[in-house]
């Protein structure tokens, strides 16, 4: 019995564990501002309460996402009154930025990252996209990273036999200052948020790639994609 009852013990810690709320105060320990978002019900429908909402995923509600915060007490109340809510990261500042791929596309991306050797950091997937965390960027540094890759593509472009020079994904997107991703364990509209890559302890967090590699690795595993015929933009 007593072996049966820390099983059971084990089990109600590890669920405890992956509770928005505990999970949000884990977020918070590592310095990242977290909020709750509005999430969807069962059938995809938003729950703000918007006729024809815009973005029927999950998005900042009230809180507005300028509310995000790493403080525990903050965060205990918020989670308090809304258990379920999604875990939203607010990107950019001092806090983690991220870029985002179609499901399919990421995953092949990942594997050439691993394969051109750019250390990537926390990986995180739902049933429809995946979210790569990278070091935080301003805008303008951004822009100069973009127009560079822009000019070696220029400059590939004669080398092209009958094909196209590495590019980005068309699909991507790029989640900086003023924006925002879900964290695991949120539930999304197509389906829960979770860690492929999880970050390291609080303590001993893993050290974030700087968004330029990662970009510079996206282009080349858009090179080695079989018909390599995406475009780049900024979504």
């Amino acid at each position: 019995m007593r072996e049966i009852r820390g099983k059971q013990h084990r089990g109600e810690q590890h669920r405890a564990r992956c509770t928005p709320r505990a999970a949000a105060l884990d977020y918070a320990r590592r310095g990242w501002p977290v909020l709750p978002g509005v999430g969807t019900g069962l059938d995809g429908r938003c729950l703000c309460g918007q006729s024809g909402c815009p973005a029927p995923v999950v998005h900042p509600g009230t809180p507005e996402l300028l509310a995000a915060t790493a403080d525990p007490s903050m965060i205990q109340w918020w989670w308090e009154a809304r258990p379920a809510a999604p875990v939203l990261l607010a990107t950019g500042g001092a806090a983690p930025c991220a870029l985002s791929l179609p499901l399919a596309t990421g995953r092949r991306a990942l594997r050439t990252l691993d394969r051109l050797g750019p250390r990537t950091g926390p990986v995180l997937a739902t049933p429809d996209r995946l979210t790569l965390l990278v070091a935080p960027y301003t805008l303008a540094e951004l822009g100069e990273t973009l127009c560079d890759l822009l000019d070696e593509q220029v400059a590939d472009a004669p080398a092209a036999e009958g094909g196209t020079p590495g590019r980005l994904p068309a699909s991507l997107r790029f989640h900086g200052p003023g924006g925002y991703v879900t964290l695991p364990p949120s539930w999304t509209g197509a389906g829960r948020a979770g860690w492929l890559r999880a970050p390291g302890p609080a303590q001993r967090p893993h050290r974030l790639p700087a968004a330029e590699h990662v970009l510079q690795a996206l282009v080349a595993a858009e090179r080695l994609a079989p018909g390599g015929r995406s475009s780049g933009r900024q979504a």
